[in-house]
């Protein structure tokens, strides 16, 4: 007798941990593998972060308040203000990575069995995160041949039902690399308004735009600030993965208050992950600046390698550190797969992420993988001549 829940049962596995057996196997049995399939950065987390960890001198490490701790907090009202986004400590709840501050939106705006509209392909735990609030996600395709535009306002409209709750925007975009204008962002304010749609903004990859654009927050709009809940973490711009603090930020006072009833039902965020966190908000333009140069650089040297490629479709990305391509394949998992298992060039080969686990609606992404330009341009250009010379391999194999 099963003991597992029905959501338990629907709960998708990552599909982008889910080749980690034969990457494993890859490893063993004496391979390199260049891993372009994660947003794992190799770029050091600041030294005024890591320093606070030796200058703790705490004796006890004690629960700390559930909205997180004040210096924190303040830490991030100074980052925001920054971003011409005033904000209290009522408007911020700190979260366990911003993983939890999208799960703690979803079950604090919606009842199961509500929809949320987001954009596809999109950040794969979004799914999971909605199945484990029993949310419905709903899929607002883009195409690589549109350069993942978002449809137009009146085709998003039409998906908009009565159990239609809220719509999600990444931006810049995990996985396709794409930002949002504040035009674009405009028009699905208006649309929220007018449908009375609660906006969740996941703006964890602000500052990552290579050329042109300036990020625009949805909380930048005061005509939706009471519908805005803002999402974000320290793991991507801080390259700070393991220390999981995030931020659930509203100016919602209904909102705040029901977040933070889920706030204490779960204690308190992490409390020396937010002593460690709070020097990131007094980094200056130099670390930015030197940041966001790095990885356009490596995002350069993928789209060099990508112009050689017999058979490839992409759009350069403007933003985050992804890109998803459309491979003349019709399987990119088993490629993928094929990649590790039996694809070498002197003993090193690649991971990438298939693309499929990225959309909701079924069969799409399937020829497409995503790959996460986190590794230096030394390494991005060993990893990316392996994916050419595999690719032609592939293709012309028996």
């Amino acid at each position: 007798m099963s003991k597992v829940s029905l959501r338990g049962k629907k709960l998708p596995p990552s599909p982008i941990r889910k080749l980690k057996p034969y990457d494993d196997a890859a490893v063993a049995s004496g391979k390199t593998v260049y891993h372009l399939n994660i947003g794992q950065p190799d770029i050091e987390t600041p030294p005024e972060m890591l320093e606070t960890l030796k200058n703790i001198g705490t004796k006890v490490v004690g629960y700390g308040p559930s909205q997180g701790i004040p210096q924190y907090q303040d830490a991030l009202i100074r980052y925001y203000a920054r971003h011409d986004i005033p904000l209290e400590r009522d408007n911020i709840i700190v979260t366990t990575g911003g993983s939890e501050a999208i799960t703690m939106a979803f079950t604090v705006c919606m009842d199961p069995g509500d929809e949320v509209l987001i954009p596809e392909p999109f950040y794969t735990n979004y799914n999971g995160f909605a199945i484990a609030a029993g949310v419905n996600v709903v899929p607002v395709t883009t195409k690589i041949e549109d350069d993942w535009q978002m449809p137009p306002i009146g085709e998003i409209e039409k998906l908009i039902t009565e159990k239609t709750k809220a719509i999600l925007i990444c931006n810049p975009n995990n996985p396709t690399g794409k930002v949002y204008s504040k035009e674009e962002l405009a028009q699905i304010v208006d649309l929220a308004i007018k449908k009375d749609l609660i906006i969740i903004a996941d703006e964890v990859y602000r500052e990552f735009i290579f050329e042109g654009e300036k990020h625009t927050s949805f909380m930048n709009f005061e005509n939706a600030r009471d519908r805005v809940i803002v999402v974000d973490s320290i793991s991507k711009r801080f390259s700070s993965c393991g220390a999981r603090i995030g931020a659930f930020l509203s100016y919602n006072c209904d909102i705040m208050k029901a977040a933070l009833a889920y706030g204490q039902a779960r204690l308190c965020p992490p409390t020396i992950d937010q002593i460690m966190a709070v020097p990131s908000a007094d980094l200056g333009d130099d670390y930015y600046n030197e940041v966001v140069g790095e990885y356009k650089n490596r995002r350069d040297v993928v789209v060099e390698t990508l112009k050689e490629m017999e058979g490839v479709e992409y759009k350069v990305p403007n933003g985050a550190f992804y890109i998803v391509i459309k491979l003349p394949v019709e399987n990119a998992e088993d490629f993928v797969i094929w990649l590790l298992q039996d694809f070498h060039i002197d003993n090193e080969t690649v991971m990438l992420a298939p693309a499929e686990g990225f959309y909701s609606t079924p069969g799409l992404g399937r020829d497409e993988v995503r790959i996460a330009f986190v590794l230096n341009t030394e390494k991005t250009k060993k990893a990316m001549n392996i994916l050419k010379k595999g690719l032609e391999t592939y293709m012309n194999k028996p």
